[in-house]
């Protein structure tokens, strides 16, 4: 009995820790977050004997912080792989499949996608993942993905609405890209030179 209420008291950090994640505008802030949540609450899956569900939200973890820094599609491929091998060869029971989607779409999400349309996906994942963790009787978990369901939700109208006022709720995150792709190259060459090199960007 004492280590089951250990490992709710795990999912309650993870609580904690993820309860304010959907009010970021900023997306490498909301990823960050994301991360810190997606760790915590994975161990208190495999805690609770939940391996597949663990394994996907430790992947998610990693996948959080990689997309922060890369938006390729091979290394989401390989991410969207890793949930599909690890989680569908420890699932059990036929509802421990939501979580595994739920992951696999919000990977997507987060490699291919920006602004509102990220936290509509988002959406449908936690959707997934209260499903499941109600099925598992985590109560930690089932309070935290009930809240981002709505808190989500509650963001997605905000934000929409804001757009069609005609102002844009993830202004920052678009200027901090657009800098990003604007910067100038570390290197630039001398006048008159490159034309015929190529240009690695790293």
């Amino acid at each position: 009995m004492t280590f089951y209420w250990f490992a709710q008291s795990v999912g309650v950090l993870a609580f904690l820790v993820g309860i304010t994640s959907f009010f970021n505008r900023d997306d490498q802030r909301f990823k960050l977050q994301l991360s810190g949540y997606s760790l915590i609450i994975g161990i208190h899956f495999l805690l609770m004997g939940a391996n597949a569900a663990g394994s996907s939200a430790l992947l998610s973890a990693c996948r959080n912080l990689v997309s922060m820094k890369t938006r390729s599609l091979w290394v989401m491929w390989i991410f969207i792989s890793l949930t599909l091998i690890i989680g569908l060869s420890r699932f059990h029971h036929w509802i421990e499949i939501l979580p595994i989607c739920g992951t696999t779409v919000s990977t997507w999400a987060l490699f291919r996608t920006r602004g509102l349309t990220t936290r509509c996906v988002m959406w449908c994942s936690t959707a997934c993942w209260v499903t499941h963790n109600i099925w598992l009787g985590s109560i930690g978990g089932s309070l935290i993905e009930g809240s981002f369901l709505l808190m989500n939700g509650f963001n997605i109208i905000r934000f929409r609405r804001l757009q069609l006022r005609g102002i844009d709720p993830f202004a920052v995150e678009k200027k901090v890209s657009d800098e990003e792709h604007q910067a100038p190259h570390p290197n630039p060459l001398p006048q008159g030179e490159g034309t015929d090199r190529v240009d690695l960007k790293l």
